[in-house]
């Protein structure tokens, strides 16, 4: 997990406590993160009509009927979110074959965890929207925001236990696998099955060229543009070209270089400090007038989101981490007691990047802005309380964590 972090000396020495030397890729891009998301907020509640007006042009790329037409906001959610995807899913090779969920006995805990996390948020939003419109929305507080919660950590400096940022990161991707499943399978468009075997040809292509030995990345953009293509006409989410295009870059050097570490290394900062915060840009502007909020506050929508990622993932995340240790399935990190656990499991609540975009795939209209409320609602919830959780906990003494 140490190759995530950037060394920027300037920004790490002018903003502590966040870092002296160097400043984790995750608190800085958290910061970014936030900053793009009240940018987003003053623009929507200030000159409403200029922002919608402004993601809902449309732009055409292409030529006839070899062309594509989308907002603004599409292309930010459905093109540039695909670099954001290949990241996760350059994360998840990484760790499944030399990383932290290579050693089944490590990664168990965090895994059930991670599992607990997504499970009980969905089923409280099911059980208050059951019987509503809504109901579609199950999976919106199930993802936990990796760059908000490790940069909430961040601030509270050498406090918090090293491995509990490792054990935060652990239960975040599986956390990732879980989101880009619940994508796929439930969140697909009428499907188009000549452009899914276009995709399915395209995605053979990028097999044979790696199995060949093509290791030059920029050689694989013409394939991995075609798949993403060829998934937004088939009517399955086109993000999803991204994760697969980053499980089958090989994890190990090849020919002496590391291609998915290279890759990572100069692609993140680029996901972290432009497309995220597009996205936020894009999709956090919200109104809120006291007829909004009051709508927002009566609405099944808002009301299943905030349990589902306040109260959800704190007893799921929690709840799963106790059974897990019980059971004997997994065991802490050393150092990492279950104080520590219950600020991460607060922590969890922080839902916002994918659960904005899983609410753009589920709502439209007012559902859409009440669902948008109770992301940033429940986000901030969480972020204050797991601060405060951890602060606290962190002050007392440690219990055994075996």
């Amino acid at each position: 997990m140490a190759d995530r972090h950037v060394r920027i000396p300037k920004f790490g020495r002018a903003a502590p406590p966040i870092g002296s030397e160097f400043v984790s890729l995750e608190a800085a891009s958290g910061v970014v993160l936030l900053a793009a998301t009240v940018v987003a907020l003053v623009w929507a509640n200030t000159a409403s009509g200029s922002y919608v007006g402004w993601w809902h042009h449309h732009l055409t790329i292409g030529v006839g009927d070899a062309s594509i037409t989308l907002s603004y906001v599409e292309w930010v959610n459905q093109g540039f979110m695909t670099l954001f995807f290949f990241l996760v899913g350059l994360e998840i090779k990484r760790e499944l074959v030399v990383g932290e969920l290579r050693d089944k006995r490590t990664a168990a805990l965090p895994a059930v965890a991670a599992l607990g996390g997504m499970v009980v948020p969905a089923l409280l939003y099911v059980a208050i929207n059951f019987g509503s419109g809504g109901i579609d929305g199950w999976a919106v507080p199930m993802a936990t925001d990796i760059a908000f919660a490790v940069g909430v950590l961040a601030l509270l400096g050498s406090r918090v236990p090293s491995r509990l940022k490792l054990f935060l990161l652990t239960l975040a991707i599986v956390d990732d696998i879980g989101a880009i499943l619940v994508i796929a399978l439930f969140y697909s468009r009428g499907l188009n099955f000549w452009w899914l075997a276009g995709a399915a040809g395209a995605l053979l292509l990028v097999v044979v060229m790696s199995r060949l030995g093509v290791d030059r990345p920029l050689l694989y953009l013409l394939p991995g543009l075609l798949l993403w293509v060829c998934l937004l006409e088939s009517g399955v989410e086109a993000t999803l070209a991204g994760v697969m295009l980053g499980l089958l870059t090989p994890a190990r050097p090849r020919g002496g270089r590391p291609v998915l570490e290279r890759l990572e290394h100069h692609l993140l900062p680029w996901s972290s400090f432009l497309v995220v915060p597009v996205f936020a840009l894009a999709n956090a502007g919200v109104v809120l007038t006291a007829d909004s909020i009051d709508a927002a506050l009566r609405s099944r929508i808002t009301i299943g989101i905030v349990v589902g990622l306040v109260v959800g993932k704190f007893v799921g995340i929690m709840g799963a981490t106790l059974i897990g240790l019980r059971t004997g399935i997994g065991r802490l990190p050393e150092g990492v007691t279950r104080r520590h656990v219950a600020g991460v499991a607060a922590l969890g609540g922080i839902g916002f990047t994918v659960a904005l975009f899983v609410s753009d795939l589920t709502f439209q209209g007012s559902a859409l802005d009440h669902a948008k409320i109770g992301v940033l609602g429940a986000s901030a919830i969480a972020a204050v309380l797991g601060m405060i959780v951890l602060l606290l906990l962190l002050r007392t003494p440690q219990e055994d964590p075996s």
